[in-house]
């Protein structure tokens, strides 16, 4: 009893409070501005822009300024060396000692470096580059999966509610039945038996409807976690058919699933870094070239053999540089087995990714194919309900019929609205969701889809 008066007060809040429409557009711009799983995505796709970057400053110059102090000792001895100056004439036979051995060494300079031909460093730039592109490709995957995401918890929000109004309209006239029942009992018009199946069937409904009160709730709680909007917004529903485009060929989507797919584009992705690995690999034993300019300067001052000295000298260059590997030690032997190894299975996973997006827009093709007959069918069957629902309650006036005749047809009728319903939903979602394998699925698309059950929903209403 409790649970049930908690359950009427949230109804009677929720029907009070103030509603604002919100459409599937709307939902998903709430969700992509509230979702910590879309803003990790959004973070990673900027660290991918820096790739791009890093990639850049590969090919630009360095510039770096290096210092050192400590202690040291120097020691030199010259022998038979010629000696000449102004005024001293010239000698030969000279020797000359130097001697530093309690000294300090002070060392500095600025040494500027710039790549001109470096392979490695190109396979290097071309992999920053492709982890951007990768950046980019994940952030196109996880805004579909997004997209697809808070459709799909609009849609689950909605149909909780229109199953939450079926089972309170389908209770509202169980109720009236067994009233009725309950009556015509008294004046000896009805068996017992009319009355005790109203009851059963009035009791089974009021658990129903709690019930799906109850989910209602938990599907407007989870629509509100992820758009972060306060549940209570009226959602719209397709009441008629959905027109929608006329869908391509099988082989059309199969093709564009195996170009287009996200995950098919991370896995080419994957494959093209792979590559660049390997031929970074390569290029360790190939020369590179750079542009070295650098400025210096070495002292050494301290007490020696002779007394104080001391020892300046300065270092200015510009050049180019040659670098060739001679060996390394079979570390380029095995990176590049390890590199081949790792191409193989990107290649691999390629070819798995081609096939699970093949496999998932063939089913998504089938079920829409399927999906349009089956709504057609229970469009029909809906039909023929409500007019086996008309006929039952003229027949039970008639005394022709009984009243488990006439509560069996309301909740036929009541099942078949609620299927079809959920038939014209799932319709809508798979079309959107053959959009994402092929890749194709933006916020275009789903606009496009909105309008589509803006129509629908303004159709005529369920009775």
């Amino acid at each position: 009893m409790k649970r049930a008066r908690a359950l009427s007060i949230a109804l009677l809040a929720a029907a009070t409070a103030p509603a604002w429409s919100l459409d599937l557009v709307e939902a998903w711009r709430a969700a992509a501005a509230h979702d910590p799983e879309f803003a990790a995505a959004r973070a990673a796709r900027e660290a991918g822009d820096t790739r791009r970057a890093e990639a850049r400053a590969l090919w630009r110059p360095t510039v770096n300024l290096e210092a050192g102090a400590g202690i040291a000792t120097q020691e030199s001895a010259t022998r038979g060396a010629s000696f000449s100056a102004p005024g001293f004439g010239s000698s030969t036979g000279v020797n000359f000692d130097t001697s530093v051995t309690r000294g300090t060494s002070l060392r500095y300079g600025v040494v500027l470096r710039q790549p001109l031909y470096n392979r490695g460093r190109l396979a290097e730039g071309r992999q920053l580059e492709l982890a951007g592109d990768a950046g980019d490709a994940a952030f196109s995957a996880a805004e579909q999966e997004l997209m697809l995401r808070s459709t799909q918890r609009y849609f689950e929000a909605a149909v909780a509610k229109e199953q939450l109004r079926l089972l309170e309209r389908q209770e509202t006239a169980v109720e009236r039945a067994r009233i009725e029942a309950q009556d015509r009992f008294r004046i000896g018009d009805r068996p017992v038996t009319d009355v005790h199946e109203a009851t059963a069937r009035a009791a089974a409904l009021r658990a129903q409807r709690l019930a799906a009160a109850s989910e209602h709730e938990i599907r407007q709680a989870q629509l509100a976690d992820l758009t972060g909007l306060p549940p209570g917004s009226v959602l719209a529903t397709p009441r008629s058919g959905l027109a929608g485009a006329p869908l391509a060929p099988m082989d059309d989507w199969l093709q564009r699933a195996a170009r287009d797919n996200p995950q098919v584009r991370l896995a080419e992705l994957e494959v093209r870094k792979a590559e660049q690995e390997a031929a970074k690999t390569a290029s360790a034993v190939s020369p590179s070239v750079d542009l070295v300019a650098q400025l210096g300067r070495d002292r050494l001052s301290g007490s020696g053999d002779f007394g104080q000295a001391s020892n300046t000298s300065t270092q200015r260059a510009v050049g180019v540089q040659l670098t060739v590997p001679l060996y390394t030690g079979g570390w380029r032997t095995a990176r590049q087995a390890g590199s081949a190894a790792l191409l193989r299975k990107a290649q691999a996973e390629l070819d798995r990714a081609r096939q699970q997006a093949m496999q998932q827009a063939r089913a998504a093709w089938l079920d829409i194919s399927v999906g349009q007959d089956r709504t057609a069918a229970l469009e029909a069957g809906l039909l023929a309900s409500r007019a086996r629902l008309d006929a039952t309650e003229v027949g039970l006036q008639a005394g022709d019929r009984t009243t488990l005749d006439l509560l069996n047809a309301q909740n036929d009728a009541a099942a078949i609205e609620l299927a079809l319903l959920q038939s014209r939903v799932t319709l809508l979602t798979q079309r959107l969701r053959l959009a994402a394998l092929a890749g194709a699925l933006d916020e275009a698309a789903l606009e496009g889809a909105n309008r589509e059950l803006a129509a629908s929903a303004a159709g005529p209403s369920p009775r």
